[in-house]
């Protein structure tokens, strides 16, 4: 599945702000994201929060023969997956591009950096060597997966704890953690990942990008650096062309970003060893109770609480009392529910102004409707008159309109049989009216 692409105008407002100094996490140029190592119950299962970046590691180890080249070296191997959980442009079971580059450069980092001491892995020179591998997993993907890719997979190497390994003659033996202890990977140094994005042909600098950043980026510079600021590896992607000023200036940044997340990474590694020692929950142990084993999760705000009986004693002082008892409600009439406050109805109040009116034309005078009824006799008559000289030809549908237009009205009051009798007057004046329209 292919990811949905930006719009002009996300790409132009992100270009926008990148040009006005500003992020869409509130991030500084230099600033990197909240980063979190935590370990699984096994040694040598490690998770790193990058952000909403959310990666894995897992160190195993197992006996192989050497290389011919090398016989008394062990191996060692790095494996990143990308997988559709991450982002649904990944896909299972297929090397992408990313894919591919992601794993030569955490190769180039790791490996290729000495970083750890491989002919403390033989057993058996010619023989037997130990092969340490390193499977790094997505989780989640929101921007810059090397950077939490060599995080992840350096603390797993640190955190991982090999078998204890006896030989006898031609016999080697290999003893479980129950008979003795696991021994720790001889590390030299740590190898750090730091990323840098170019926007603008290199006229703009971010450190850390996230995902959108990076869809917007047109270079991307990869510096792997120890805390001694040594560089281990360094790659550049994307096809610009970049100054010796700021490639030098990208690694000043990455040797202070480097030391801090070292610093860091030992950190988490004393607070596991001091929690293993002691006996207590660590890794899952630790986060089921509290169910902090999801990928992505909201931290908590701290409310302030300090002023909050005082707020409320003022708050209410000030209000208005409520009243002791409830208005009785207006009933218009015997039987009708009220519903509402009874406030006086605003609806058709261009009905009751005709009613007022010819409420005042009635009691204006007796003149004023004698007036009346002279003229409407006067209509009257004359509408007679032009009856008898216009015969009408009704049709069957003009006949039927005519019948639908009758209405009957029911009147509450009047009882049952007093309903169906004047329905039945109704019916017979319909009818003579009929016969005489059609004589």
């Amino acid at each position: 599945m292919k990811e949905t692409p930006l719009s002009n105008c996300e790409r132009d407002f992100l270009l926008k702000a990148i040009e006005e100094k500003k992020r869409l996490d509130g991030r500084q140029t230099y600033d990197y994201r909240k980063i979190k190592i935590t370990f699984g119950t096994d040694y040598g299962c490690c998770f790193v929060d990058l952000g909403q970046t959310r990666v894995m590691a897992q160190a195993s180890c197992e006996l192989v023969a050497p290389k011919d080249s090398r016989p008394n070296e062990g191996i060692m191997s790095f494996n990143l997956e990308l997988s559709p959980m991450a982002s649904p442009a990944f896909e299972q079971g297929r090397q992408s591009e990313l894919s591919v580059k992601l794993n030569r450069q955490l190769e180039r980092c790791l490996r290729n950096s000495k970083c750890i001491d491989t002919e403390s892995l033989c057993v058996v020179s010619g023989e037997k060597v130990w092969k340490i591998r390193v499977d790094v997993h997505t989780l989640n993907n929101d921007g810059n997966l090397m950077d939490a890719a060599s995080v992840a997979a350096i603390s797993a190497l640190c955190h991982f704890r090999r078998p204890d390994v006896g030989i006898q003659g031609e016999e080697v033996t290999v003893y479980g953690p129950e008979e003795r202890d696991p021994i720790p990977l001889s590390i030299y140094h740590m190898p750090i990942s730091v990323s840098f994005a170019f926007f603008q042909q290199g006229t703009y600098l971010l450190v850390d990008p996230c995902e959108r950043e990076e869809r917007v980026m047109d270079g991307l510079l990869m510096i792997a650096m120890n805390k001694h600021r040594e560089i281990c590896s360094i790659q550049s992607s994307g096809g610009i062309m970049l100054l010796k000023e700021q490639v030098m200036r990208c690694s000043k940044i990455a040797s202070v970003k480097v030391s801090e997340i070292t610093e860091l990474i030992n950190k988490a590694l004393l607070n596991d060893k001091t929690a293993r020692k002691a006996g207590g929950r660590c890794g899952f142990a630790e986060s089921m109770p509290q169910e902090r084993i999801t990928a992505l999760k909201t931290d908590q705000t701290s409310v302030e609480m300090t002023d909050v009986a005082e707020t409320a004693s003022s708050v209410f002082q000030t209000a208005e009392a409520p009243p002791q008892t409830a208005p009785s409600p207006l009933v218009p009439a015997p039987g009708v529910g009220q519903v509402g406050e009874g406030v006086r109805n605003t609806w058709g109040l261009e009905e009751e102004g005709e009613e007022e009116e010819n409420e005042e034309g009635v009691s204006s005078g007796g003149d004023s409707v004698e007036e009346m009824t002279k003229m409407e006799e006067e209509q009257h008559k004359e509408s007679k008159s032009r009856k008898a000289d216009v015969v009408e030809i009704l049709d069957s549908d003009e006949e039927e309109e005519e019948e639908e237009e009758e209405v009957v009205i029911l009147y509450p009051e009047t009882t049952g049989k007093a309903k169906n009798a004047g329905s039945s007057s109704g019916q017979k004046g319909a009818a003579t009216s009929r016969k005489q329209r059609k004589k």
